[in-house]
């Protein structure tokens, strides 16, 4: 293992890291507030909508997220929807990560006793405000065990985009290896993922103490 070979190909490596931490960072900022609203949804007692929810939930978490990505990107086309390879991406995650945050966080609404919101409305709190002030910050410290590890799943998933032709850490890991017939590449990557998941750990345990006044 060659110390100039590996800082000649790091650059391409880490501009595909960069991709995949730029993936990764929409997707949560997507998918988690419409998580919310789903999951919201699927608590409510208005069944229609309830319905179409858990049928969204059951076909996102149902089927492989590598096959949304592809019908997004190949399949949506023939009906005349067109996505560029990075929005098709974005959708996919989006709407597959949702679902499952969406699940989480109704095992979170569903913890709370009913004590609660009887209590929220003999202080006379509307809906919304009983559900920001007094639900959200205790299903949030319920479900981050939960929220953490669909969070290091999202840093290992976005690699599935190479099948869309996005250049993320692994397809450049891969062009390098294939290029200069040497492993050196893919274990490069494997390090770079250890450290964006150590990274997200680190940031998940403190997210954890902060809500630690919550008992």
């Amino acid at each position: 293992m060659s110390f100039k070979y590996i800082m000649e190909i790091l650059p391409s490596l880490f501009q595909g890291a960069g991709l995949t931490l730029q993936l990764f960072f929409w997707t949560l900022i997507g998918s988690l507030p419409l998580g919310i609203i789903v999951s919201l949804g699927l608590t409510s007692k208005i069944k229609p909508l309830k319905w179409v929810l858990e049928m969204y939930v059951w076909l996102m978490r149902g089927t492989p997220l590598l096959l949304q990505l592809i019908f997004v990107f190949y399949g949506l086309p023939i009906i005349g929807i067109v996505f560029q390879r990075y929005d098709a991406a974005l959708v996919a995650f989006i709407l597959n990560y949702a679902a499952y945050f969406a699940e989480i966080f109704r095992g979170g609404l569903q913890s709370i006793s009913q004590g609660q919101y009887e209590g929220a409305r003999v202080l006379r709190l509307s809906y919304w405000q009983t559900v920001r002030k007094i639900v959200i910050p205790q299903v949030v410290k319920i479900v981050i065990p939960s929220i953490g590890n669909e969070v290091i799943n999202l840093i290992k998933d976005s690699s599935l985009v190479y099948v869309i032709g996005l250049g993320d850490l692994l397809r450049a890991g891969n062009v390098a290896t294939s290029r200069d017939v040497t492993l050196v590449p893919l274990l490069l990557v494997g390090l770079i993922y250890l450290l964006m998941v150590g990274v997200c750990t680190v940031i998940l345990r403190w997210v954890e103490k902060q809500y630690s006044y919550y008992k």
